[in-house]
């Protein structure tokens, strides 16, 4: 059975997104690059991320993003319920901290090319979605 492929949620107009699917091409990794915006993470997804985040909620939000400022989520975010929380998140993409990786056995938020580059990332043909 192959291995579950590796999803990338992107904004096209993100330069960290951009620079990240770079340096995965750069180094052969074999991934699905997703619009984040238009297709944002499922619950599921986010559900699993937050897995990989030691269930640390504020790390899968993009807290610098106009919207989080916009929606004061600063001040209440520690009032949702994590399935609160989640269903914001799947339902605005521009919500999400990117890039938003996920493996089958690991995840990442944003672009630590330290952390990145601890990761033993497959090799192969990556695809644009």
């Amino acid at each position: 059975m192959p291995a579950q492929p590796i999803t990338v949620f992107t904004y096209a107009r993100c330069s960290t997104c951009r620079h990240a699917v770079q340096w995965l091409r750069e180094r052969g990794v074999a991934f699905l690059e997703q619009p984040i915006v238009e297709t944002p993470p499922t619950v599921a997804q986010l559900r699993r991320m937050l897995g990989f985040q030691q269930g640390n909620l504020r790390r899968l939000f993009n807290t610098s993003g106009i919207e989080y400022r916009a929606l004061g989520l600063a001040t209440k975010l520690p009032a949702l319920t994590e399935t609160e929380a989640l269903a914001l998140l799947a339902g605005n993409g521009r919500l999400v901290k990117r890039p938003f990786v996920l493996g089958p056995d690991f995840g990442l938020v944003g672009f630590d090319e330290a952390k990145w580059s601890a990761v033993p990332w497959p090799t192969g043909r990556s695809d644009v979605r």
